[in-house]
């Protein structure tokens, strides 16, 4: 078994490795994680802002205390910085470290610890920018008494709007969709009532980000 100590404690390496298409190769990864001394990989061929990732998930179902999740960039395992800072809190949560083998962060460390929380805040500001701004245009709206018509499609700007105010649930879906131009029935294609992307909402902001 392939391990690596922190003071007394031995941990597990547990890789993760991931390309977004079919046509791009995971060996570089794989070597670079079997170099770093990792016991197990997980792998998965998906886009970044694709939530299905059967690897991912099956990673996250064979973690244990102890374990240490090892990635050759940050890039490879979160679909957003948001996504990524709510992985690494729920590693540290189940007393589990993390590493990624280019930028250097290493969580079993204070120094590692310390990067993520201001990356962390980060993620925060930016979700709460969004939806301040996206609060101030519902309240000019309903300021106007505007019903005003529909968009037919959504942009990669307002989905990503969206799902900060879904998630939010400080307004109505009615509220959002009249702010952002669209019905119900389209917002819910592009973003679910809990804030995530829909499939389709992925492949918008991916497509186009």
């Amino acid at each position: 078994m392939l391990c690596y100590t922190v003071g007394t404690e031995v941990r597990v390496l547990i890789g993760y490795a991931r390309v977004s298409t079919a046509e791009q190769r995971l060996d570089r990864q794989l070597d670079a994680l079997s170099e770093a001394g990792c016991e197990r990989v997980f792998e998965d061929v998906s886009s970044g802002a694709k939530t299905e990732r059967p690897g991912l998930d099956r990673m996250l179902e064979s973690l244990r205390e102890g374990d240490v999740v090892v990635i050759t960039k940050l890039s490879r395992l979160g679909r957003s910085l948001k996504h990524l800072v709510e992985l690494v809190e729920r590693f540290r949560a189940q007393g589990i470290g993390f590493r990624s083998l280019t930028e250097g962060f290493d969580t079993t460390t204070a120094g590692g610890r310390l990067v993520f929380s201001i990356m962390g805040a980060m993620a925060e500001f930016e979700r709460e920018l969004i939806v301040e701004r996206t609060r101030s245009g519902l309240a000019a709206a309903r300021a106007r008494g505007r019903v005003g018509g529909r968009k037919p499609v959504m942009t990669p700007r307002t989905v990503r709007m969206a799902a900060a105010l879904m998630a939010d649930r400080s307004n109505t879906v009615g509220e959002i969709a009249e702010e952002l131009g669209v019905s119900r029935r389209t917002l819910y294609r592009y973003v679910r009532p809990n804030g995530a992307l829909t499939k389709k909402g992925a492949q918008l902001t991916t497509q186009q980000s």
